[in-house]
């Protein structure tokens, strides 16, 4: 995978490697795991060398943080009778050849909706120092506050989603990831991850919700192939296609799975339903990736202070969103254009909208 990407994100000879080109790694995520691989080589220049050897180090400090964290706020966690769910960066850390070669940045821990209020007070208690600049409030995705250094989000679901079938089937899928968990051995300690056909689930919607919102990156692609090739066995297939089907996602998992077989390395029977019929939309998938035409949305620009003013320009970046989504895929494009006009028109006339 390591020589996939490097393939991919280069284009140059080694001795000619721009700083725009490691920033590309830095940006892309995959610096730790391009990197070590690239200081093999003898041709690659001094100043080159000492960049990555900073990312690398900094990256293996950070883990040593994080970790050292994640078992403070997971044992105060269990101690009140709260059972967490580790998520994303940290268990999925473990999946890649040496744990370092992922950065993860903070701590994403689901505790689900009943247990959301006790554990946000059990971190405040545990971390009387943090800093606390999220509100706990009943509709957020997740409870944020900054410990040690290290943000910690405590969530009341792993994915929002703004059409209401969607979020109640997903929830069920939720659901059954949570019941059906398992443990995974990090440092000293260990922790309960998703079951592995949720999680890949999971790990896809992130991405693709990323992708949608405020810009993807190849490590969560690189994150996806490998789980599911340490998962390959355990994953349901016949779940796994249920699950996409009902959350009219089918069409771009394929797309994914086009990425991973083609520019990942990811062997063609450890990726389910892969088709190469999608092509000329993967690559355009993964060239916006690249180039970030994804990139968060220009806060520069304020939206209307009038309550019908700000709801009609939040519906039209919404729609603008959903045209984007259209050149990857325009079944789920359109898909979004009926969830938007549904979610502005019960937001509009939701009765207790004092949160706004």
């Amino acid at each position: 995978m390591r020589a996939a990407l490097w393939g991919r994100e280069n284009g140059v000879e080694l001795n000619q490697i721009p700083e725009e080109l490691l920033a590309l790694c830095v940006r892309q995520g995959t610096g730790p795991l391009v990197f070590p691989m690239m200081l093999e080589r003898a041709d690659v220049p001094k100043p080159a060398q000492m960049i990555m050897r900073g990312v690398c180090v900094q990256t293996m400090q950070q883990h040593v943080q994080l970790q050292h964290t994640l078992q403070t706020a997971w044992l105060a966690l269990t101690k009140a009778g709260i059972r967490p769910v580790l998520m994303k960066g940290a268990g999925l850390a473990a999946l890649y050849p040496e744990p370092q070669q992922r950065q993860w940045g903070d701590i994403d821990l689901f505790v689900g909706k009943d247990q959301y209020h006790p554990a946000c007070a059990v971190m405040r208690d545990t971390f009387p120092k943090a800093l606390k600049f999220d509100e706990e409030l009943d509709h957020y995705k997740h409870y944020n506050l900054i410990a040690d250094g290290v943000s910690i989000e405590m969530h009341r679901v792993t994915v929002g989603w703004q059409h209401p079938v969607d979020e109640r089937r997903y929830a069920r899928m939720e659901a059954r990831g949570v019941h059906n968990t398992r443990t995974l051995s990090i440092g000293d300690g260990t922790f309960e991850v998703f079951e592995p056909t949720f999680n890949a689930l999971f790990v896809f919607v992130h991405a693709w919700e990323h992708m949608m919102t405020a810009g993807a990156n190849l490590r969560q692609l690189c994150d996806l192939a490998l789980l599911l090739h340490h998962r390959a066995e355990a994953i349901d297939r016949k779940q796994l296609r249920h699950d996409l089907s009902a959350l009219r996602l089918m069409d771009v998992w394929q797309l994914y799975m086009y990425l991973l077989v083609e520019h990942l390395g990811l062997p063609e029977t450890e990726a389910p339903f892969f088709t190469r019929g999608c092509a000329v939309r993967a690559e355009r998938l993964l060239s916006d990736l690249l180039d970030g035409s994804r990139k968060p949305k220009d806060k520069s620009t304020q939206a209307p202070a009038n309550r019908i003013a700000r709801k009609f320009h939040t519906m039209q970046e919404r729609l603008r969103d959903a045209a984007h989504v259209k050149a990857y895929s325009p079944a789920y494009g359109r898909h979004l254009v009926w969830t938007t006009m549904l979610h502005g028109a019960r937001r509009f006339f939701a009765p207790d909208r004092h949160w706004e």
